[in-house]
């Protein structure tokens, strides 16, 4: 649990560095400068407290959130927790809107596509510099692709999901990124791939300071150089990050502020409590259950994000009994999904059915979700063979999500409903970095985790996670349908959206039959935040830009 004091000291010390180069307003010539922090922040007096919780709202964003990140360098992570700072410190060659993935210039200025899909053109921004000083540039652009394109599943998760895999692979859909000229980049495609520019809008294509890539190697993780709004200064693991103002940023007059602090809070009460106290500037995952608290407070307001999210208890099918899809079936009809949204949503969740939330094009309705029928549950037991039940893990998250507040409660739910068809669950939890790499590594039986949408594509829901591509990647149920594949490609490569949409109605069909996960809610996040936060824009992919956001 955070102590007070230890928020209010590092604000404070911004604030003296700020007030040390002679300015009192929201904007400075020169950030914070970087250097040690104080080991003694506890003992911090109760005068220079007040002063840095005075001050803080001139220029110093503190956002407060439920664990910490697991990585800086995007490419490297599939959390929502680290892509939310690395977005404020690399920028990618286009970008979505503020509230919506509409596609928008950002560090290619325009592009072309070619007639057949297969190459598409970036004219990039003339100037725009690495946070150390070096120039971004096409070189810069080639380099960065390369990298990934040269990994594998173990490292370069998104890129191996959205492009089908590296180079070398039967799948992969980026052939040659060739530097044309200093600021013209060309992308040449093994196969047309509809949603091309949404995926590359995407944060883990933040492009990265190549000569930062090389002087720091393994360490670039903690290292963090892009062209952001904001430049990376600090990180204490399970505590905060750190990060100051961009002076030399290509967008002007942004950032609009001069520094802002992640601090880790996994217990969601506590979050809340200092935000009331006015010790954070913006709560993350605030509990559906504490939403009347913020609207009763008059100096704090709600944020909240369009629900494009799914939550799951993820079954790995190449673990037995979850191998039999009677299985998979009937812990389908054991968990009540209602009693959940019930207990721990207050109204912002409807139940999920299928992979995709209903607002992605190309849901299918017509599918009927599994009733809760334990009794059924029963008879599909007996029959896949099961019919004195089993003992398994279940794994429970051990933060907060957007799509699920409180991870062991559910899990413990789900628990009991499981042991009344005579399955016995012992539920077992890790750091969340661990969580997640034995997840991804077909370690448990049965895990909760979930999913919110990066580019508002169902190629973002369905293929990621369920296609046999992604095994060992966003793929942690191991799930693996022939069909199931032909069809996601399929649309991928079609540039008919009406057609995609068909597409992806029959690849749920054969997702609900097999049964590889559990759906179980698709929520509505809610922050809470100061009143005076301005153009603070909760967007529905999670990845928080904080490059327009002020204090009034």
């Amino acid at each position: 649990m955070k102590k007070k004091s230890l928020f209010l000291s590092l604000v404070f010390i911004f604030i003296l560095g700020i007030a040390l180069v002679g300015c009192s307003t929201s904007t400075t010539e020169n950030p914070p400068e970087q250097g040690e922090t104080n080991d003694n922040n506890e003992e911090t007096n109760d005068d220079q407290n007040q002063q840095s919780e005075d001050s803080s709202s001139e220029s110093t964003l503190v956002f407060g959130r439920g664990a910490d990140s697991v990585d800086l360098d995007p490419a490297l992570v599939t959390d929502g927790e680290s892509i939310k700072v690395t977005l404020n410190i690399y920028d990618t060659l286009v970008k979505y809107g503020d509230l919506d993935t509409s596609i928008e210039p950002s560090l290619a200025t325009d592009w072309t596509t070619s007639d057949d899909g297969l190459t598409y053109t970036f004219n990039l921004r003339e100037g725009v510099k690495f946070h150390d000083g070096t120039d971004f540039n096409a070189e810069a652009v080639v380099y960065n692709f390369e990298r990934w394109a040269n990994g594998d599943k173990s490292s370069f998760y998104y890129y191996s999901s959205m492009f089908g895999g590296f180079k070398g692979d039967e799948g992969h859909v980026i052939q040659e990124v060739k530097a044309v000229d200093e600021l013209t980049v060309e992308f040449t495609l093994s196969r047309p791939q509809a949603p091309f520019l949404q995926n590359v809008a995407m944060p883990p294509f933040g492009i990265a300071s190549p000569t930062a890539l090389e002087e720091y190697g393994e360490s670039f993780t903690e290292n963090p150089v892009g062209t952001g709004p904001f430049v990376f200064q600090e990180w204490k693991r399970n505590d905060r990050i750190v990060l100051v103002k961009n002076e030399n940023y290509w967008m002007e007059g942004y950032p609009k502020l001069e520094s802002v602090i992640f601090v880790s809070i996994p217990d969601n009460a506590t979050r809340l409590n200092e935000l009331i106290a006015g010790e954070i500037d913006i709560a993350d995952g605030v509990s559906p259950n504490d939403n009347t608290r913020v609207e009763e407070e008059s100096d704090l307001q709600l944020f909240v994000r369009p629900s494009m999210n799914v939550g799951y208890l993820g079954l790995t099918n190449t673990r037995p009994p979850f191998d039999n899809k009677l299985v998979r079936q009937a812990l389908n009809h054991a968990v009540d999904k209602e009693g959940i949204i019930a207990a721990f949503y207050s109204g912002q969740a409807v139940p999920a059915k299928n992979p995709l939330p209903p607002v992605i094009a190309g849901y299918n309705d017509d599918i009927d979700p599994y009733p809760y029928d334990l009794e059924r549950a029963k008879e599909l037991l007996a029959e896949a063979g099961y019919a004195d039940g089993f003992e398994m893990e279940l794994w429970a998250m051990p933060v907060p999500r957007p799509y699920m507040p409180d991870g062991q409660k559910v899990a413990e739910v789900i628990q009991n409903s499981f042991a009344q068809i005579g399955v016995s669950a012992k539920i077992v939890s890790y750091e969340w970095a661990t969580y997640l790499e034995k997840a991804r590594n077909g370690e448990a039986d049965a895990f909760l985790l979930g999913w919110t949408g990066d580019n508002g594509d169902a190629d973002n829901f369905m293929y990621v996670l369920l296609d046999k591509d992604n095994i060992g990647s966003n793929n942690y149920a191991y799930y693996s349908n022939d069909q199931l594949h032909d069809i996601l490609i399929d649309a991928q490569s079609n540039p008919d959206q009406a057609k995609r949409e068909e597409l992806y109605k029959q690849a749920q069909e054969i997702i609900h039959e097999d049964a590889p996960w559990i759906p179980l809610v698709h929520s509505t996040p809610i922050l809470g935040g100061k009143n005076n936060i301005k153009d603070f824009f909760a967007h529905p992919t999670g990845s928080q830009s904080l490059t327009k956001v002020y204090f009034e």
